[in-house]
């Protein structure tokens, strides 16, 4: 976790290396807010690290290191209000914002950081993995639901190395992935830092609507996945693909079936149809965890 521990000073480093000891793999988060004590989230615990009071001089310090001393070069990744780094780790950050014309321009005067630890899970999704094909290799529809914290994205990342690698007699998929976030891939300029398998192509940094067509269109995958949907315009370019003859594997926030089913602007893939397998993740001691999944009806000229 160098890249990590890097973006902090000498002394809070020594403070956070020393309280974390072996835990990195059950570290989620890390929040820092100048003037606080820096706060460790784990699986399945918070904590603090007394006489950890974050400066502002340690602020300034983690922004240069995020910024290799150019804020100007990461101009898109303020307005977004996160950085991602080395190793897919994404530095949230929040502040002072600038606006015009009711749009944010940019983010300044930064006080908080929230540094999501990316970790790659292999064989995460090796429970649900056998339900998500057909006989004839292919992949099934497939929704991920879950509230923050469960595991979505962790799960989809290996849903796609399963996909594009093979798994046990199915041979591998061509997969595009869709990484508004950065988050699946984790990608530094463009270059996924998880393994994701060895035939997927991944378009980063992309709303997800303009992505999805534009991945069908250069890349003619097979199955095109991508994380956290929500927008009509989002829904509405998964039923262009789902009528292009792409398959489709997509997250959501939510706590149950019935707590996303009846959205407005997810309505649409439901009164269709469009999902075959539905998988329920509850928010537990470690990301990931499958509470249910559901079998469903096809969708319409999809032999199931």
């Amino acid at each position: 976790m160098k890249e990590i521990q890097k973006l902090f000073r000498a002394p809070l480093q020594a403070l956070l290396s020393e309280k974390v000891g072996g835990r990195w793999d059950k570290l989620q988060e890390i929040r820092c807010r100048t003037n606080q004590q820096l706060e460790l989230c784990f699986d399945d615990r918070t904590e603090w690290i007394e006489a950890s009071l974050m400066e502002a001089a340690d602020a300034r310090f983690m922004l240069n290191q995020l910024s290799d001393f150019s804020l100007y070069a990461l101009e898109n990744e303020l307005r977004e209000g996160y950085i991602t780094i080395a190793g897919g780790h994404r530095v949230g950050l929040s502040g002072q914002v600038n606006t015009e014309g009711g749009i944010v321009k940019a983010l300044k005067h930064i006080s908080s950081f929230n540094i999501r630890i990316a970790k790659a899970r292999p064989g995460a999704a090796s429970r649900i993995m056998s339900s998500l094909y057909k006989p004839d290799g292919t992949c099934r529809h497939t929704l991920i639901i879950g509230p923050p914290k469960s595991g979505k994205t962790t799960i989809l990342r290996d849903i796609v190395r399963s996909l594009s690698t093979g798994w046990q007699q199915y041979q591998a998929i061509k997969t595009a992935v869709v990484d508004e976030r950065s988050e699946i891939g984790g990608s530094i300029n463009g270059i996924p830092q998880h393994d994701l398998g060895k035939r997927t192509d991944i378009m980063d940094a992309c709303p997800k609507a303009e992505g999805l067509m534009m991945l069908i269109r250069s890349m003619s995958p097979d199955v095109i996945v991508a994380d956290e949907i929500g927008s009509e315009r989002d829904v509405q370019a998964l039923l262009e693909a789902l009528h292009a003859g792409v398959k489709i594997v997509c997250s959501v926030h939510g706590d149950s079936l019935d707590s996303i089913r009846h959205r407005p602007s997810l309505r649409p893939l439901f009164e269709q149809k469009v999902f075959e397998r539905i998988v329920i993740l509850k928010k537990g001691m470690a990301p990931g965890v499958v509470q249910a999944v559901l079998e469903t009806a096809s969708p319409a000229g999809a032999n199931a």
